[in-house]
């Protein structure tokens, strides 16, 4: 056997070494084999992200939603995720930018729907001539395939020099219509008055 047969042999020889001891340390820390029966998933958090943040592109590859958190915490069973200050930012070609924002929240395992809680709040800049919006309340659920954002919880509004108050309330960030539920009070400002209706009735 030559010198190069022989150099050649010995590679082998390390290689296939080298792969069995690769094998091994897979299988010594693998988990141990269930028999087959997949094992219930429980709900503990199976990976985290500090300063988290995704985003939704539309067809055009512009930002349309964005989601950032200052921590979220992924549980294995429903896909769920927590949120610690997450907030929720709506993008238009045209259209003033809405953030929605809570001191804690959920996100579930596709991120269409957010539930934003504790000091929850829209705001709505100004701009394509209205004025700036804001709505408090204990809870918002934003749903992002459908660009609503509603609560089933009291709510406050305040749409320029116009406030009122509500038991409910659903926002279409696409014809920017504020609908408020149940007993609405509040005080319309000149200003705001318009034939587009009322805030209890459903306004831009």
């Amino acid at each position: 056997m030559n010198t190069a047969r022989l150099s050649s042999f010995l590679s082998l020889i390390a290689l296939a070494a080298l792969a069995g001891g690769t094998y091994w340390l897979l299988q010594a820390t693998r988990p141990p084999a269930s028999h087959g029966e997949e094992l219930p998933k429980t709900h503990t958090p199976d990976y985290f992200a500090d300063n988290f943040s995704i985003s939704e592109l539309d067809q055009s590859g512009s930002t349309q939603y964005r989601l950032t958190a200052a921590k979220m915490v992924h549980y294995e069973d429903d896909e769920n995720s927590d949120l610690t200050r997450p907030a929720v930012r709506a993008f238009q070609p045209g259209k003033p930018i809405v953030t929605a924002t809570g001191e804690r929240g959920t996100v579930n395992g596709d991120a269409s729907i957010v539930d934003l809680y504790d000091n929850a709040r829209i705001l709505r800049a100004a701009g394509a001539g209205d004025p700036e919006m804001q709505a408090d309340s204990v809870h918002f659920r934003v749903l992002v395939n459908d660009d609503v954002i509603e609560t089933e919880k009291p709510v406050k509004l305040r749409r320029g020099l116009s406030i009122a108050t509500a038991s409910a309330m659903k926002y279409n960030n696409v014809t920017r219509v504020i609908q408020l539920f149940g007993n609405v009070r509040g005080y319309i400002a000149p200003s705001d008055i318009s034939g587009s209706g009322t805030p209890g009735a459903g306004s831009k």
